[in-house]
């Protein structure tokens, strides 16, 4: 994925796209401009870093290479989750019961951040609480019951119902499942609509956001200069919000993240009726597996199914009819419904799947590796860098604790090297 690959493209092709009201267009950069940070990437990350700043009085610039939300910010899944991706049993394990508590207690806070800023700015994001985490297997039922009980053992945390399979029809209407774990606290978003809602707020609020154009590099020192195309921005201090479309601007950063493809179809209206019937209480939902499915209703009462990943960088072959027949393992009753869209993206893992936030000089900061949880973690994100570059970096260092190691194989072996490994991970979903 090279630095350029995304520069000036409008957005894919999508059921979020075709749905989203859109933002008037930014214009590009063009000669030189100054602030006091500026913010490279205009996807969560970026904007949330951004909004957080100028509601603290500071003078921001965002560049975005292609269009705000564009790339994951636009594309994923809609899920609100708290927690992180490699589990508070691996938090606990690395930096200690007290790092976990406070750890714990700021991802809940990055789930209300998004009902809260859906509410303050006024973004309607068809928000919607309720998550199940289901089981396939009983040996991951007993693990979710497990959970549920370290959870309000060791957080204090005592909202999780566990469900079991006589009770999930109230939940979701498929054979696949034998119980699983209700987060009332956790929900689902149309991902687009908030990120575009959060560039609303974030030039309200006095963000100069510059579109179509990449940042293509960055002259450190005391103060910064970051290279645009046809301008560049001089700034106290720099945020590389980018993940996995940083390219070369810092490559001690892209070797700690591996670029994951995911997938989502788009089901033709079912109506309201047989929406509902499929998911009850309009939850979100997503599955055990490691290699999981995840899916959700829409707005509009549709069926929003997603899956697969590609380590690779390629989508699967025929993409909607295979996401059709993961679609149809969990919802055979949907066997006479037509596909209207499909489509994918990135997400940004790390090796442990835990977050990777810090510096990389006294003045250039970075949020990256989010690992399928950056709906709810990159507002996190963009609000404790906003407090460190104000003077407040007390809990960003909560998250600088992580140790962080570069995927084996280098840059042109580790895609390879990923691929064997994932083997090992869909044969443990099949025991």
């Amino acid at each position: 994925m090279g630095l350029l690959d995304f520069a000036h493209q409008d957005y894919t092709p999508s059921w979020y796209a075709d749905s989203a009201p859109r933002l008037a267009p930014q214009p590009a950069l063009r000669g030189e401009v100054s602030a006091e940070v500026c913010v490279i990437g205009g996807g969560y990350t970026g904007l949330s870093t951004a909004l957080e700043l100028a509601e603290r009085g500071v003078s921001v610039v965002l560049l975005e290479g292609a269009r705000l939300g564009w790339a994951a910010s636009g594309r994923n899944g809609g899920q609100v989750l708290s927690d992180l991706a490699c589990g508070m049993d691996a938090v606990r394990a690395e930096l200690g019961a007290e790092a976990a508590r406070a750890i714990w207690a700021m991802t809940q806070e990055a789930a209300r951040m998004v009902g809260e800023r859906c509410q303050r700015y006024a973004i309607d994001a068809d928000l919607h609480w309720g998550y199940l985490h289901a089981a396939v297997k009983l040996r991951q039922l007993r693990e979710l019951a497990d959970w549920q009980a370290r959870a309000a053992r060791d957080y204090g945390y005592e909202a999780l119902r566990l469900v079991e399979q006589a009770g999930l029809s109230a939940l979701v209407d498929s054979p696949r499942y034998v119980g699983g774990l209700f987060d009332p606290n956790c929900g689902h978003l149309h991902p687009l609509k908030y990120a575009l809602g959060l560039a609303r707020a974030a030039l309200a609020a006095g963000v100069r956001v510059y579109e179509h154009s990449p940042a293509l590099r960055i002259e450190p020192g005391t103060s910064v200069t970051v290279v645009s195309e046809q301008g560049r921005v001089r700034a106290e201090q720099v945020v590389l919000a980018g993940n996995c479309h940083l390219g070369g601007l810092a490559p001690t950063l892209r070797a700690r993240i591996m670029p994951v493809g995911t997938y989502i179809i788009a089901t033709a209206p079912l109506g309201e009726a047989r929406a509902r019937q499929l998911l009850p209480g309009d939850d979100a939902v997503s599955d055990c597996h490691f290699v999981l499915d995840y899916f959700r209703r829409s707005a509009d009462h549709r069926l929003l199914f997603g899956g697969k990943v590609s380590y690779s960088g390629l989508p699967p072959a025929n993409l909607k009819a295979a996401m059709r027949r993961d679609m149809l393992r969990v919802f055979p009753q949907l066997a006479d419904v037509a596909i209207d869209s499909g489509w994918g993206g990135f997400v940004d893992i790390t090796r442990s799947r835990a977050p990777d936030f810090g510096q990389l000089a006294d003045n250039i900061w970075f949020a990256q590796g989010f690992s399928g949880h950056g709906v709810a973690l990159t507002g996190l994100a963009g609000r404790l860098i906003a407090e460190a570059i104000v003077g407040q970096p007390q809990r960003l260092a909560w998250f600088q604790r992580f140790r962080h190691a570069r995927f084996p194989g280098g840059r042109w072996l580790r895609t390879p090297a990923l691929v064997l490994g994932m083997a090992y991970y869909r044969l443990r979903d099949w025991l």
